[in-house]
């Protein structure tokens, strides 16, 4: 399959990624599946979270809407096009994928497919339904696609490159067993926020979302807010509480509850509103259900923190940076860790 070709069963999944998003029902055969195969994809969006409790339904749909973002023709082709290298020999292109949020690794997989290679597929035990299942619905439309992609389950063997996703201890494995191959291999990331007080409400609200999407399990998720000296936070706690009723999913309580005991045995000072904990702290990674924030009196102590920590973090919210809300949903040129994964695979 050429580029366009490859584009065209993409932007077609797509569209239906976008029903399932919306929860519609089978709109007729123009949606190039029949209605079974629409109620089976539906089923698994339903039923995943036997497998992953964190995987809801909704969290689920969200992921699919972001990625039904990304997937029209003309975008996908204007996206590769200034790196696709016909001359090229395909190459065996391993990824592993992380499984904390659903089909985190998707963006990965379109790269390697629209590049020519083929794709090497570990996915993380997390989350290994979803993705078979969209590979299964772009096979209807060619069986061919089947022949671009390995799904393997034991110890990788047999390619020429690596995309691996994991935690900062699984990246000094991915060093050790993949580092004379070509790589990228992404480690732990966090985001952060900027609040310069001048924010509204509304403002405010959609911080909740960059907080809370995919119940803050996401490297582009904000763990750290920055706020002026005289910032009354009751104003955050009054703005965010559309987003309490997160409190109710067992795995998201457990955590919170958790570390809201740990950190009052230790006598550590914490503000709490019932669904999520912030205390104040220079680190850019909080637990589960917590919120680090710390004081500044200027910016330039911000630009400061962020220079020295650039290689910790994935993003910035806040006004003159990605607005608020934005922080999961990704571009296709949003690439993870500012790596430019098509740079990447058109030199190998």
């Amino acid at each position: 399959m050429n580029t366009r070709e490859k584009s065209n069963i993409l932007s077609r999944l797509g569209v239906i990624l976008q029903h399932l998003a919306e929860e519609t029902p089978w709109p007729g055969y123009e949606m190039g599946i029949n209605q079974s195969e629409y109620e089976k994809l539906n089923e698994w969006v339903e039923q995943v979270h036997i497998y992953n409790g964190w995987f809801k339904s909704a969290e689920v749909r969200k992921a699919f809407k972001g990625i039904a973002g990304w997937l029209s023709a003309e975008k996908l082709e204007n996206w590769v096009q200034p790196y696709v290298k016909t001359d090229k020999t395909p190459q065996k292109v391993a990824i592993i994928m992380a499984g904390n949020i659903p089909l985190v690794g998707f963006h990965d997989f379109i790269s390697v497919f629209l590049s020519g290679h083929k794709a090497v597929v570990k996915m993380a035990s997390d989350d290994r339904h979803l993705f078979p299942a969209l590979l299964n619905t772009m096979a209807l439309f060619d069986q061919s696609v089947l022949d671009e992609v390995e799904l393997v389950e034991e110890r990788m063997k047999n390619f020429d490159a690596v995309i691996a996703t994991g935690s900062d201890n699984s990246a000094r494995y991915f060093e050790s067993y993949f580092g004379k191959y070509p790589h990228i291999i992404r480690k732990n990331r966090n985001s952060v926020a900027l609040i310069t007080g001048e924010e509204d409400a509304t403002e405010l609200n959609l911080l909740g979302k960059d907080i809370f999407d995919f119940y803050g399990l996401g490297c582009r998720n904000v763990s750290q807010i920055w706020i002026p000296e005289s910032f009354d936070l009751n104003r955050f706690f009054e703005a965010i509480y559309d987003y309490n009723s997160i409190i109710h999913h067992n795995k998201y309580a457990n955590n919170y509850d958790y570390n809201k005991a740990v950190y009052l045995m230790n006598k550590e000072q914490l503000l709490d509103n019932g669904f999520l904990l912030l205390k104040e702290d220079q680190s850019l990674h909080s637990p589960l259900a917590m919120l680090h924030y710390q004081r500044y009196k200027d910016e330039k102590e911000f630009e400061e923190f962020t220079r020295k920590n650039a290689d910790q973090i994935q993003l910035i919210v806040g006004r003159n940076h990605l607005p608020f809300g934005k922080a999961q949903q990704p571009g296709l040129e949003d690439y993870a860790d500012g790596i430019n994964t098509l740079e990447f695979l058109s030199k190998l």
